[in-house]
């Protein structure tokens, strides 16, 4: 804080040894850490016991179906009625292939998102793994050009001799 600060607002003033060094970090922060993992852990071991995900794709396709069939059979009733009243009978018919066309979106993106969770995830474990998984490095040789021949047809003699 600067002196003219301190005087504006009438604050006592601040020397440097005033200051407090930052206080050291209380058991009951550790403990609220320790109890908010274990809930954590808790929460992990319950995600995958939920079920039926897989049963709503089933309806998904199933309801996509059921509104394709009923624009078909709208489809064939508008050509077969009178031309004033099929204006009527085609446009339920658009409707009923949206609400296809709307289930079978909401199917992908139930699924996009599903991975897109399993890839948030797979970053969050790298990320907590940090340096511990070091990925290992191959080895090279500096080789011209008649030296990497003989050592291919090299190879290619032995695996023929066998």
């Amino acid at each position: 804080m600067t002196r003219k600060l301190e005087e504006l607002f009438d604050l006592p003033t601040t020397t440097a040894e005033s200051v407090l060094p930052p206080e050291p970090v209380a058991e009951t922060q550790l403990t609220s850490l320790s109890n908010s993992l274990e809930q954590l852990d808790k929460i992990e071991a319950a995600l995958p016991a939920v079920r039926g995900l897989e049963s709503s794709d089933q309806e998904m396709d199933d309801l996509a179906q059921h509104a394709t069939d009923s624009y078909k059979d709208l489809m064939d009733l508008g050509m077969q009625v009178d031309s004033r009243f099929a204006s009527e009978i085609f446009s339920v018919a658009s409707q009923m292939l949206g609400h296809a066309i709307t289930a079978k979106n909401a199917k992908v993106m139930k699924k996009l998102k599903v991975i897109d969770l399993q890839l948030k995830k797979l970053k969050m474990d790298r990320d907590q793994q940090g340096e511990a998984a070091v990925i290992p490095t191959g080895q090279g040789q500096v080789l011209d050009r008649n030296a990497l021949l003989e050592r291919v047809l090299g190879k290619n003699q032995n695996s023929q001799n066998e």
